[in-house]
């Protein structure tokens, strides 16, 4: 981290330290398990930095070095072709076609170091989704309900929005390679805590929430009363089976009905109310439009929004897609990030860190870039790049972390961490801590077995 270290007092009234002390065997003859020792060391929780999450999931994994950890001295084969250009920031180059991104770079937090050993999208995916582990790298892995679920779905189940507000909103894809990624819902804490899940497109000029309009003839009082019929029915269902999921129902419908009935709601939603200056600047694409929106729902109160840049992994069009770039049916991959991903990433990320910073959101709405791996350091023989999970970059600004930071250093080659690796358990535990919740805190399975959500948060990106 190129900031500088936390105190030694700082250290010992924080969860961490002591954790750590915990580690070197210091508190362990006190019996003090870690779900314990954060809960009293920070009394009813860590304090909220965050009011909400914008998760800007990049499917199909970007490759660091043509972005945010560019190698300019590498040799030929691992260098990128793209030239790298300085940036606000002494020291911190990115690419040259994310010139805007430069100018913002005092306003972002790079975490080059998150590692695994997940080489599968699906597999990998899950893992970024959750911040949890899956049983096998498989792309053939199935969504399951005993799989974990997603982050905006721990946070829905362990810190709810009170309000009619939903807590979780997912947009504007399912995503998948072949089956279904597993990660992107509630999964075994049941359909109460899924998502609010749009697949509307936000660039259309039609755009509207079918789940949020009544039909003609339907009033309010109408529904209401169909509301009570409906819990009898699932009272007699839940007298015949016990799952999670049917247990789930009830809530999920109670929030829908809540949904209906809100105004607030209802405006949050209505993108039409912007600017077309504004949208024009978003860019007005199915990314560009789904982040402005991203930015209406934060400031309405919802506290995770999960945008998923492409519902395929990509890689085989220059106009469309994620980012796996391997070079098959010669597509080369710097034609691909050339003409598309890195200048829609350019257009908006930098737009809605200005439009959250000019309305004041920026410092309590914590913003989340990153893929589910990157990209290998050899450029093969199609010239391009393949999957690389051993070290990445996510970027993070926002919600209490540092500004123009870096946290970890990779190798010369952007292989593997040279210094302070990450896990996505830890960046799972950093989402949670800088929301106020206790990263040490557990949730039960479909066997009612208690289960950690995250690892370790890192304390020292935090302002």
């Amino acid at each position: 981290m190129h900031t500088q270290r936390p105190s030694q007092t700082q250290l010992m009234t924080s969860p961490l330290s002591r954790r750590r002390l915990l580690q070197a065997g210091g508190l362990g003859a006190l019996g003090l398990t870690l779900p314990r020792l954060l809960r009293a060391a920070s009394g009813s929780g860590p304090r909220p930095r965050a009011r909400s999450v914008i998760f800007l999931f990049q499917w199909g994994g970007p490759s660091q070095l043509d972005t945010f950890d560019m190698k300019p001295d590498a040799p030929d084969n691992v260098r990128s072709p793209l030239k790298s250009v300085p940036s606000v920031v002494p020291g911190l180059p990115v690419c040259e076609l994310l010139p805007r991104m430069a100018e913002r770079m005092d306003r972002v937090c790079l975490v080059r170091t998150l590692t695994h050993r997940m080489k599968n999208h699906n597999s990998a995916g899950y893992y970024a989704l959750t911040g949890h582990a899956p049983p096998s790298d498989d792309q053939r892995l199935r969504d399951s309900p005993d799989l974990y679920p997603a982050y905006g779905s721990v946070v829905d189940h362990l810190a709810p929005n009170r309000s009619s507000m939903p807590t979780f909103v997912a947009y504007p894809h399912v995503i998948r390679d072949g089956s279904i990624t597993p990660g992107q819902h509630a999964s075994f804490l049941g359909k109460k805590h899924d998502p609010l899940l749009i697949l509307e497109d936000p660039n259309n000029a039609a755009f509207r929430l079918p789940e949020l309009s009544l039909p003609e003839h339907l009033t309010i009082e109408r529904l209401e009363r169909r509301r009570e019929v409906q819990r009898l029915i699932d009272g007699q269902a839940r007298l015949m089976e016990h799952s999670a999921e049917a247990r789930g129902f009830d809530g999920y419908y109670d929030k829908a009905v809540a949904m209906l009935t809100s105004s607030e709601v209802r405006q949050a939603f209505d993108i039409s109310a912007e600017p077309a200056e504004l949208r024009d600047q978003y860019g007005r694409t199915t990314y560009g439009q789904s982040c402005l929106l991203a930015r209406r729902l934060v400031e309405a109160g919802v506290k995770f929004v999960t945008v998923y840049f492409s519902n395929s992994i990509g890689g085989r069009r220059i106009d469309s897609g994620g980012w796996d770039t391997h070079g098959f049916d010669d597509t080369r991959m710097y034609q691909i990030i050339d003409k598309y991903h890195l200048p829609i990433t350019d257009q908006t990320l930098p737009t809605l860190l200005d439009d959250l910073e000019q309305r004041g959101l920026l410092d309590e709405t914590l913003v989340l870039w990153m893929g589910e791996f990157g990209r290998t350091p050899q450029i093969n023989k199609n010239e391009s790049r393949d999957h690389w999970p051993q070290c990445y970059t996510a970027l993070l600004a926002g919600g209490g972390v540092k500004r123009g930071a870096v946290y970890g250093k990779s190798d010369a080659h952007a292989a593997y961490p040279d210094e302070d690796p990450v896990r996505p358990e830890d960046l799972a535990a950093t989402l949670y801590y800088l929301l106020g919740i206790d990263p040490g805190s557990e949730i039960l399975d479909r066997s009612d077995r208690p289960l950690p959500i995250a690892g370790r948060p890192l304390l020292e990106i935090m302002a």
